[in-house]
């Protein structure tokens, strides 16, 4: 019974998507993204503390991923991440407003279109409910794929069908203060310890916490995908806990 209500919920979920005139609108704008930047680097950029000893300024010529709420960084930082990716329904609820008012592409999930609201025309809409049991390594996003229970592997497999070479992981810390079930929702009862502000999750705010296994998971799934493709994914974070991808110095980078 589980099994066919959630097939007809994916079919359901993929007729909205592909009828609905900002389901029709993000194809399109998929279709231009594949491959566009063949042969490149990019960085994607998690949100642990670590981004605080990470010298960004020599990201602004680069082709970037923010993830979540790395807009609180656009200010201080003078420049914005190229593209921006957010899954988790309780971020998308409680962030919309600041999420449709960045400048950028914006990825975000069908399912969330209610919080969402009226996107904007730069919003791209992803179909993750359908894959949402089926692990693996998705390299076609205009078709439902897997979130791999963490916002940076839906980053790895945009980068992949953009085209892009080798992309360099930075601040994803891999690393929680606060501990607890995976996928509990908790409120914040203060500063936030595990991000690069203590505004990020800060007094009052809804998250989920971590599932560091499953994302484990899809980042050999990312790994995989990558080498068998020629291309490669590196891990550039400042003392970073996760072991998945091959480390590199970040400043040898840029010389």
């Amino acid at each position: 019974m589980r099994s066919l209500i959630h097939s007809a919920r994916c079919v359901k979920n993929r007729l909205d998507l592909a009828l609905h005139p900002w389901g029709r609108n993000s194809r399109r704008r998929l279709d231009a993204l594949q491959d566009l930047h063949r042969g490149e680097r990019c960085f994607i950029l998690g949100n642990g503390p670590s981004l605080r000893r990470t010298d960004l300024s020599r990201l602004q010529k680069e082709y970037t991923f923010g993830m979540n709420r790395i807009y609180l960084l656009f200010p201080e930082l003078g420049f914005t991440t190229t593209y921006f990716v957010s899954v988790n329904h309780l971020v998308i609820r409680q962030c919309a407003r600041e999420i449709l008012a960045l400048p950028i592409p914006k990825f975000v999930p069908w399912s969330c279109r209610r919080d969402i609201g009226q996107p904007t025309e730069d919003t791209i809409f992803m179909d993750l409910v359908c894959a949402m049991w089926k692990p693996g390594f998705y390299r076609d996003v205009r078709r439902p794929f897997w979130h791999g229970a963490t916002v940076t592997y839906v980053a790895l497999q945009l980068a992949y069908f953009m085209g892009f070479e080798q992309v360099i992981l930075i601040g994803v810390d891999h690393n929680f203060v606060t501990t607890g079930p995976a996928g509990m929702t908790v409120v914040s009862q203060g500063d936030d310890p595990n991000h690069f502000s203590p505004n990020y999750f800060g007094k009052g705010f809804q998250w989920e916490l971590p599932d560091l296994e499953t994302s484990e998971q899809a980042y050999r799934f990312a790994r995989q995908g990558y080498e068998a493709a020629g291309r490669q994914v590196v891990d550039a974070t400042l003392g970073g806990k996760l072991t998945i991808f091959p480390k590199i110095d970040y400043e040898t980078l840029f010389q």
